[in-house]
C-alpha cells in the first residue's frame, strides 16, 4: 500500500521480521529440520538441544515448514504475555485469533504463567467444532543482574486434531472423545459460544440482552 510503501519506520520493521525469518532458516534449515522433526516427532525440547537452539526459536520455525513439495505439520504460533497482548503470531492453518479485545481466558497459554518451565497440553474445541491441540510453555528473558528485570511470555503452538497423532505430545490423550477438549473462543466480542462463565465483553453479532432481575458475574454473561 502506498502509505505503507512511503514509511520508513514500517520498511524498517519488514527488514528486520525478514532478517529473523533469514536467521531462522539459517540455524535451522528446511530439509535437516523438518526429516528431525518427523524423526522426533516434533519433540521441542529434543529438536532445541538438537540445533542448539531455544524453545521460541524451535516453535516458529515449525509454524513455517509448509512447502508445497514436502510440507511438514501446519501448526499455528503464538507469543503472548501475561497482560493477553499478542507479540508474535504465525499461522499455517486456518485458525487465527481475534486482533482486536483479547483472547481467550480458557486457553492454555495463559495458564502456563501459572507453571513456568512446564509444557502444558490442551485439547480445545473451537465454536465451529473445529479441535486442536495446544502445548504452551512460559520462556524467559533476562538482562543484567541481581534485581533485574525479565521479560516473560508464554509460547503457544496448535495443530489441528487430525495431524495430533504426529506428536509426541498427544501420547495419553483421547483425541477421540470430543468431551476431553475444553470449549474456547477466539476472543468474547467474536465469540458467539453460550452459556461462558468466563465472558468478559458482549459477542457482537447479536443484540445485548440483559436480564435485571438476574445476578451474574457480567450483566451479558450467559
Amino acid at each position: 500500500m502506498p502509505e505503507l510503501a512511503d514509511d520508513a519506520a514500517s520498511r524498517a520493521l519488514a527488514r528486520i521480521g525478514l532478517a529473523n525469518y533469514f536467521a531462522g532458516a539459517l540455524l535451522l534449515p528446511y530439509g535437516a529440520f523438518l526429516r528431525a522433526a518427523e524423526a522426533l516427532r516434533y519433540d521441542i525440547d529434543l529438536l532445541g538441544q538438537q540445533f542448539g537452539v531455544g524453545f521460541e526459536t524451535v516453535c516458529h520455525r515449525l509454524s513455517t515448514l509448509q512447502r508445497p513439495e514436502a510440507p511438514g505439520v501446519p501448526f499455528f504460533f503464538v507469543r503472548v504475555d501475561r497482560a493477553g497482548n499478542i507479540s508474535k503470531r504465525q499461522s499455517a492453518t486456518h485458525f487465527h485469533f481475534s486482533r482486536t479485545g483479547g483472547t481467550c481466558p480458557l486457553w492454555n497459554v495463559y495458564e502456563a504463567f501459572g507453571q513456568p518451565g512446564r509444557i502444558l497440553r490442551q485439547l480445545a474445541r473451537m465454536p465451529d467444532s473445529h479441535t486442536y491441540l495446544w502445548i504452551a510453555r512460559v520462556v524467559s528473558h533476562r538482562t543484567g543482574g541481581y534485581g533485574a528485570l525479565q521479560q516473560e511470555f508464554s509460547i503457544g503452538l496448535g495443530c489441528d486434531i487430525r495431524h495430533a497423532s504426529r506428536l509426541v505430545y498427544a501420547k495419553g490423550l483421547d483425541l477421540r472423545d470430543p468431551e476431553a477438549a475444553t470449549p474456547i473462543g477466539m476472543g468474547c466480542k467474536v465469540c458467539e459460544r453460550e452459556r461462558c462463565l468466563q465472558r468478559a465483553f458482549p459477542y457482537v453479532g447479536r443484540p445485548l440482552e440483559v436480564d435485571e432481575n438476574q445476578s451474574r458475574i457480567a450483566p451479558y454473561a450467559d
